[in-house]
């Protein structure tokens, strides 16, 4: 059975190797400042402790106010699961480093996120929609589109 490690784990570990990159931690969760996720998910990749080699998933929620991005992580090799989470101030233009060069498995979810919500994830190699097609007005599943 996977062991599920707490936010307040996480936090302590990844506040050891990117000093004040941790904005909360809960039970389930630990929120990571948006400009320094990448270099989070760095560490908790490569970290010998963490080995967190298996991005789950990618989503975004949207708040009105501001998007959550929900980044599930497993370690296959040490069989225990953590969920990274981050925030995007605003809506005009949200953005967050892209995770792509971390986790190859990023491509197509971040360019899903950026279709649907309209966040863009800078440094992604390729980020262009992936369901709508190009000239598409808006990002539908945001709260505000009104297509």
């Amino acid at each position: 059975m996977t062991k599920f490690i707490s936010g307040q784990e996480m936090a302590k570990t990844i506040e050891s190797a990117v000093p004040g990159s941790v904005t909360e931690s809960t039970d389930e969760y630990v929120w990571v400042k948006s400009d320094m996720i990448r270099e989070v998910c760095h560490s908790l990749k490569d970290t010998s402790g963490m080995d967190f080699s298996y991005l789950t998933s990618i989503s975004a929620v949207d708040y009105i106010d501001k998007f959550e991005i929900v980044s599930p992580l497993l370690s296959m090799r040490n069989n225990y699961a953590a969920v990274v989470k981050s925030i995007c101030i605003g809506r005009e233009n949200p953005s967050i480093p892209s995770v792509i060069e971390v986790w190859k498995g990023a491509d197509l979810q971040e360019r899903e996120i950026w279709d649907l919500m309209g966040i863009e994830f800078q440094g992604h190699p390729n980020l262009k929609r992936i369901l709508l097609w190009e000239g598409f007005d808006g990002h539908p599943l945001r709260k505000d589109y009104l297509g």
